[in-house]
C-alpha cells in the first residue's frame, strides 16, 4: 500500500522576536536548551519555526492539539516524535527565512529546501559536491536551465542522507525561491502538495 505525506513551507519575513513567544511555549526542556544555545537570531527563529510547523502538520495529520505533541532532539539528527505516534516520519529543512516540513504517518521522509543564488560559482561548486561526469552534465544545460538543476541535485542528495537510506522515491516540488526535494522510505501514493503556513498568531 501507497504511503502519504504533507509538507508545508513558512515565510519568516515580516516576524518579530516577539512573534516567536508563543511559540516557545510548545517547545520541551531539551528543545528549549538546544534553542537557547544559538547565537545567531535567525538560528533561533529557524529553530522554533521549524519546532512549530512540525507540531502543526503532525496535529493535523493525527487529529490532536499541536501543544501537546513532544518532539526529542537527537545529537546530529532531526528530532523524532514521542508517543503513540512515534513511528510517523517527519522531517524539518531551512534556507534564509524560510522553514519546511514534511510528514508521514507510514514513511520515514528526508527533505531539504536551498535558496536559488545565481551568484554562486555552480560549475565549481558541482564538480566539488557531485564529480566531474555531473557537472559535465551540467554544462551541457541551457544557463537559464542550470541553476535549477544544480539545486535539485543539490537538493536531492541532502534529502536522501536525511532519510538515511535507500529512496523509494524522490520528489522536486516548485517553489520561486528555493528548491524543494522530498525523499521517502516507502513509495508515495500522490506527490504532496506544498502549502503555505503562517506561523503569526
Amino acid at each position: 500500500m501507497a504511503a502519504s505525506a504533507v509538507l508545508a513551507i513558512a515565510d519568516l519575513r515580516g516576524m518579530d522576536e516577539a512573534a516567536f513567544t508563543p511559540l516557545l511555549a510548545w517547545l520541551g526542556d531539551d528543545e528549549r536548551a538546544r534553542c537557547q544555545r544559538f547565537q545567531q537570531p535567525q538560528r533561533r527563529a529557524q529553530f522554533i519555526a521549524g519546532r512549530a510547523l512540525a507540531r502543526i502538520l503532525l496535529g493535523e495529520l493525527f487529529h490532536v492539539a499541536p501543544a501537546s505533541l513532544r518532539l526529542r532532539e537527537r545529537a546530529g539528527q532531526g528530532p523524532i516524535l514521542e508517543g503513540p505516534f512515534s513511528a510517523a516520519g517527519l522531517s524539518i529543512s531551512h534556507s534564509g527565512a524560510l522553514v519546511a516540513v514534511a510528514a508521514s504517518a507510514d514513511s520515514a521522509l528526508g527533505l531539504d529546501i536551498e535558496l536559488l543564488d545565481p551568484g554562486r560559482d555552480l560549475p565549481g561548486l558541482a564538480e566539488h559536491a557531485f564529480g566531474s561526469a555531473q557537472a559535465a552534465r551540467l554544462a551541457t544545460l541551457p544557463p537559464a536551465q542550470q541553476l535549477r538543476a544544480f539545486y535539485r541535485m543539490w537538493s536531492e542528495h541532502e534529502a536522501r542522507i536525511k532519510l538515511g537510506s535507500e529512496p523509494a522515491c524522490c520528489i522536486e516540488l516548485p517553489h520561486d525561491e528555493v528548491s524543494v526535494v522530498l525523499c521517502a522510505a516507502a513509495a508515495l501514493a500522490a506527490p504532496p502538495v506544498l502549502r503555505q503556513v503562517s506561523l503569526l498568531a
